[in-house]
């Protein structure tokens, strides 16, 4: 017998391998992809359909019985199968089978298209002038290709791929997550989809998707489809990235123009229309069809178009159209046409004639809808012998000047307002009844300070003299028009404001000071950043300072708000005295105080002022008998160049400000460019939260709170914001927001409403009722309209009492005045619960245990981390339980993930547990799932 025939026969039946082991080789596990089964000496013992196949082989005794390395031969990564029809390129993988460490499996990667793509030709051979075409073609195209094996985790890029993914930044890790980190942040979620999409496609299928590349200046179309075994198991996933970012690009670009164009013609109101004279059929424009109120699909001819013209327009507008239509000359003709609707409107028609790339000869122009400006120009001519009749009666003077500014005429009013008769008016200048001590005027100069293109000026102030010598304020509003002549003059209307000026000072003062300190306010902070951020010589130099007198709720709490006023006079008087020259101090609010500076050189630089600024408010200050010590955290901030406004330069101080109060008091801190942009991020996101807010823009998700039987007894509403661009949003990234915009409290009732009205409509749960609890953080018992909030929220949902749980950190609930104690109390009879959330991580005191007014303590997650291996969480554990039960309250621990935690807190007598090992949070329709599906699981103590 032949050594292969006696291999054969050994390897179909039942072998004795190395010393009498006995085993059956069909019995052995072998994976779904093409592979061998060798034994110790190398011969293959068993071969899978897919490496039958692969080697182009009908049955498996063609492979059984041969050598390894007579069927693949090569030693790089690279090896060629031996098959019937020739060679094929594959990469082997081979381990020790898990069954059987003496045999081992090896798989046979078929990577002959990649492979044979690569143009460098390997131990000689001739190139692959086809493959090496279709590679440049690929890079021509940028395309490139993958194949991964699910079954071995093998994962192959084509050339251009490669050099894709190395210009992506991508890791190169030989996985198919490459992809997904390759990818935009914003689009990792969409990656991830079609990763998990791909392994379940049916096959022959093929699903896309568009991503763009980590640093979100590429894009590109990922296709994918699968391929799958005759025994329905998946084989093979292959697919193509292709880069379109141009193509998006001109996509982009066309899109904007043809929009820009419409909006164009919108605006206008002009419409665009083509006449063949060869088929007398004439295409519209949307916007002509549009103008004209016919529907896109109607088709216009030249006779349709006359009968629609005015019926006293038609025999000349015929006329007017003639030496277009038959002598190809542009043409003008405006008319009246008549709308199926019955209006009239009135059309300004352009046309000429061209011809078209096949030497046809077309009509083509616009049509202007002119209703309005004819009407404008009617009315205008109309009022203007009512303005004649206007002018003589009007109580304000009116004088008409000539070209050398030299008044010709004058109403009554004017002569009464200067004491002049009009003959000794005449012959005047402007600049003769200006009053010495103003600077001359002209009229020519007045009107040009209008602007480009205007005919007229206001000029808000000019102090002119009577006759007597007297002063008189007047606004002047100076007219510069043309008569039927074509001579210029002036028209200028004189209005006394004499004693309107004099309450105006006094009201401007009222409305740009601080009536307890008198420092500009922040109207006039607005206006002085205006005017000089608006002027090129010296918006470079300005700088802002955002004061925060630190602890002042403090003074205004244990000395009445009469000595906080006190003390901010007594700081603003400090300023005024000590501020250098150019610098301004002004009062925002509260204890809000900021310092302008004209130009910050001037005065040694921006740091040099804080220095000074902070010595100035860093004093004691005798207040009510008592010498206070104050100290402020001071923001700066200066323009950076992007063109930003007075309003931004202090929302940059503002910033930098709480940046300074961050590190401590008394601290001074610049805004940096990465705090402007933070703070104009935020700014953003602020807005778009309160759009949120006021359109329901948030969703709710609830985490269950499980007794030890796996019975929920609550669940804890957790805000979520699904942020158009952003995706889903956590509290930690929106909560620092709502908190600086001031919509915390706006955010609690709305948390609150939601949640109590969903789980009004919650099904019981193991035959009770499952109580909501809300984390409050700015809706805080000490506030005006607590109570009053919470119950006319409870009573608008019809929820019971019992059910409701209200969540506040230690610090709101310790040293509360009785007043809220008792309305809490009443909060309490009622029904609701109050539950102390993180305990330890406030005060960290088990001593003020006995103090908070609430019914339920939960142990901060830090403590309950620890509880299976260190000992001093457990202690902190137990200790938070034991009082807890000792004082009649229930403890909740947070955070449990792990089965030793909750052993462990079980033994310690824990009442409920919130965490991952039960559940995470969820959406409120899947959590109604839960909630039906009875007690959830818990596992058993080992």
């Amino acid at each position: 017998m032949t050594d292969r025939s006696e291999r054969i026969r050994r390897a179909s039946g039942v072998l004795d391998v190395d010393g009498g082991l006995e085993w059956e080789a069909e019995a052995l596990v072998m994976p779904a992809a093409p592979a061998l089964l060798t034994d110790a000496g190398g011969v293959v013992v068993r071969a899978t359909g897919q490496a039958v196949r692969l080697a182009g082989e009908t049955t498996s005794a063609a492979l059984i019985g041969r050598r390894l390395t007579d069927l693949v031969v090569g030693d790089g990564p690279v090896a060629k199968l031996k098959g019937r029809d020739g060679e094929v390129s594959v990469r082997p993988v081979s381990w020790p089978h898990e069954e059987d460490e003496r045999l081992r499996v090896t798989v046979l990667v078929d990577v002959s298209d990649l492979v044979a793509a690569d143009p460098t030709p390997q131990s000689g051979a001739p190139a692959n002038d086809e493959r090496t075409r279709l590679i440049d073609a690929q890079r021509m195209a940028k395309v490139g290709s993958w194949i991964y094996y699910p079954g071995t985790g093998e994962f192959y890029r084509s050339p251009v791929l490669e050099e894709l993914f190395a210009a992506s930044g991508a890791a190169d890790t030989g996985n198919p997550a490459d992809l997904v980190d390759a990818v935009h942040p914003e689009d990792r979620q969409k990656a991830e989809d079609f990763e998990r999409q791909i392994r379940r496609i049916p096959e022959g299928s093929l699903i896309e998707v568009e991503l763009r590349d980590r640093g979100g200046s590429r894009v590109y179309l990922c296709t994918a489809r699968a391929e799958y075994g005759g025994d329905g198991r998946l084989e093979r996933l292959q697919g193509t990235v292709q880069d379109v970012t141009e193509h998006r690009y001109l996509e982009r670009r066309l899109r904007d123009e043809r929009r820009k164009l419409h909006d164009a013609q919108r605006v206008a109101r002009l419409g665009t229309w083509e006449w063949d004279p060869a088929t007398d059929n004439i295409r519209l424009s949307e916007m002509l069809h549009e103008i004209i109120g016919k529907s896109s699909e109607t088709v216009i001819s030249f006779e349709s178009y006359v009968a629609a013209v005015h019926p006293d327009d038609r025999v000349w507008v015929r006329n007017a159209w003639r030496p277009l239509v038959e002598e190809h000359d542009p043409i003008e003709v405006e008319h009246r046409y008549l709308r199926g609707d019955g209006a009239v409107r009135i059309l300004r028609m352009h046309g000429t004639a061209v011809r078209d790339a096949d030497g046809r000869t077309l009509l083509v122009g616009t049509a202007q809808d002119v209703t309005e400006q004819r009407t404008a120009v009617t009315r205008m001519e109309r009022s203007s012998q009512r303005f004649t009749d206007l002018v003589a009666v009007t109580p304000v003077g009116i004088g008409l000047f000539d070209q050398a500014e030299r008044l010709v005429d004058a109403n009554d009013a004017l002569c009464d307002l200067l004491g002049y008769r009009l003959d000794q008016l005449r012959g005047m200048t402007a600049q003769d009844m200006t009053h010495p001590d103003e600077d001359g005027m002209r009229l020519q100069t007045a009107s040009h300070q209008g602007g480009r293109g205007s005919g007229r000026r206001k000029v808000p102030q000019r102090l002119l003299i009577r006759s007597d010598g007297e002063p008189v304020y007047c606004e002047l509003h100076v007219a510069l028009s043309v008569q039927d002549d074509g001579t210029r003059f002036w028209l200028v209307v004189f209005q006394d404001i004499t004693e309107r000026r004099r309450a105006a000072e006094a009201l401007r003062y009222q409305a740009t000071h601080d009536d307890l300190t008198g420092l500009p306010n922040r109207a006039a902070v607005k206006d002085l950043l205006g005017h000089l951020l608006g002027r090129a010589d010296s918006a470079e130099g300005v700088a802002v300072l955002f004061c925060d007198i630190d602890n002042f709720k403090r003074v205004n709490d244990s000395l009445g708000h009469d000595a906080g006023d006190e003390l901010l006079v007594a700081l603003a008087r400090r300023l005024e005295g000590g501020l250098p020259d150019g610098c301004t101090a002004a009062r925002l609010s509260g204890d809000e105080f900021v310092i302008i500076c004209r130009d910050i050189g001037t005065v040694g630089g921006v740091d040099q002022l804080a220095t000074r600024v902070a010595g100035l408010l860093r004093t004691a200050v005798p207040v009510h008998g008592q010498l206070i010590r104050v100290s402020a955290s001071i923001g700066a901030a200066v323009p950076n160049g992007s063109g930003a406004g007075g309003e931004d330069l202090l929302r940059f101080a503002d910033a930098a400000m709480f940046e300074a109060k961050r590190r401590g008091a008394g601290k001074v801190s610049l805004a940096s460019p990465a705090l402007m942009a933070s703070a104009d991020r935020q700014l953003h996101l602020e807005g778009q939260l309160r759009d949120a807010l006021n359109n329901d823009g948030l969703t709710l998700y609830y985490q269950p709170v499980v007794s030890s039987d796996g019975s929920i007894v609550t669940a804890e509403a957790l805000v979520r914001w699904p942020h158009p661009d952003r995706g889903l949003l956590s509290p930690d990234a929106f909560l620092p927001v709502a908190e600086q915009g001031d919509l915390l409290r706006e955010l609690d009732r709305w948390v609150l409403r939601t949640a109590l009205k969903e789980a009004a409509s919650w099904p019981s749960s193991n035959g009770r009722q499952v109580g909501v609890a809300v984390n409050l953080a700015g809706l805080v018992p000490g506030g005006p309209d607590f109570v009053d909030t919470v119950a006319d929220v409870v009573a608008d949902v019809g929820i019971d009492w019992h059910r409701v749980i209200l969540e506040l950190v230690e610090t709101a609930l310790v040293d509360l005045p009785s007043r809220t104690r008792h309305a809490m109390g009443e909060l309490v009879q009622r029904g609701v619960r109050f539950a102390v959330d993180d305990f330890g991580t406030g005060y960290s005191s088990l001593a003020r245990l006995k103090d908070l007014p609430a019914q339920i303590i939960k142990v901060d997650r830090r403590f309950v981390s620890g509880v299976g291996g260190d000992a001093s969480d457990f202690a902190v554990a137990r200790a938070v339980v034991d009082m807890a039960r000792a004082m009649g309250r229930q403890c909740v621990a947070e955070g449990v993930e792990t089965a030793t935690q909750f052993h462990v807190l079980c033994g310690v007598g824990v009442d409920a547990y919130q965490g991952w090992l039960f559940s995470r949070p969820i959406p409120a329709r899947e959590f109604r799932t839960i909630l039906s599906m009875g007690p959830l699981h818990v596992p058993r103590s080992s």
